[in-house]
């Protein structure tokens, strides 16, 4: 960048604060993340930097466009090449165990919903300190759900009084969608709401069991396993970021014995036949 402004490191300080502000909002950061975050801004302006953009207002187009979601992507592609995991073959193993690791996937959210979540009602004024709890029965044909006191974490399912068969689920809600998030007023904390509730729709579709889940994991997986139980696809983030984890150390251990050999794109030329087959041995001879 040539520019000859009066107050040019100024400006181009405002800039990367206003980054450092977005990139927390995206990662949803806390205090302990601080470190991670000035990683991936730093990241941010040094690949925007190495565009070479021309001016302070492309600078700013060009860095802000380059978001978290996007950063993790550039990641996860360099580190692929440089693993040498892209190459035809390695590929076409990634895909064939693609299917094995999602039904792991699918087993894993299954389990989380049997061992059960426990949920704060939330009203249409204010938070309410009144809990229930939610479990999917060991068969996955039943869904219990009720009303707990403070302090009791895991509560049998015996005592959990209302039911919803699996089969008379009809369809899951999220965010915006949901009925228990569609008020009129505004602020934070229905903005948190908004991105963490779930409904399940049941027998009609004026009835639903509304859900604020305690955290985004916790919105993850049962989303995913409400999903699973209406045989229908993962959808949340959480199901990318472990399939390719699971999918990282998977070729990795497959791979082991091809550390440090080049991996074809291509399969070796098939020899020609030889000309006859007189190199086998007879073994009429030896029997008589």
């Amino acid at each position: 960048m040539s520019e000859s402004r009066d107050h040019f490191f100024e400006e181009l300080f405002c800039i990367c604060i206003q980054l450092v502000n977005k990139t927390w909002k995206e990662m949803r950061a806390t205090q302990e993340d601080f470190d991670k975050v000035m990683q991936v801004v730093r990241d941010q302006i040094t690949r925007t930097l190495a565009l070479k953009p021309t001016s302070l207002e492309l600078f700013k187009t060009r860095v802000n466009a380059l978001n978290y979601s996007e950063i993790l992507k550039l990641r996860q592609t360099e580190r692929l090449h440089q693993e040498e995991t892209l190459a035809v073959p390695v590929l076409e193993l990634r895909e064939r165990l693609k299917p094995e690791l999602l039904e792991l996937i699918r087993q894993q959210r299954l389990l989380h919903l049997c061992e059960g979540t426990l949920f704060r009602k939330i009203s249409s004024r204010r938070r309410q300190d009144k809990l229930w709890y939610c479990r999917l029965s060991p068969n996955h044909k039943v869904l219990h759900y009720g009303d707990v006191e403070e302090g009791v974490e895991s509560p049998p399912i015996e005592s959990l009084t209302e039911k919803i068969p699996v089969a008379d689920m009809k369809m899951l809600l999220v965010g915006k969608e949901c009925p228990h998030t569609k008020e009129k007023s505004s602020g934070k904390q229905n903005k948190d709401v908004l991105e963490l509730a779930f409904s399940i729709v049941h027998d009609v579709e004026e009835y639903c069991l509304n859900f604020v889940a305690p955290t985004r994991y916790e919105f993850c997986l049962w989303t995913d396993g409400l999903n699973v139980l209406l045989g229908k696809e993962m959808t949340s983030e959480r199901t990318q970021t472990d399939l390719d984890v699971l999918l990282s150390m998977e070729l990795k251990l497959r791979l082991l014995d091809l550390e440090n050999i080049s991996i074809p794109d291509t399969p070796p030329p098939i020899p020609k036949p030889p000309s006859n087959l007189n190199f086998c041995y007879d073994f009429s001879h030896a029997e008589q």
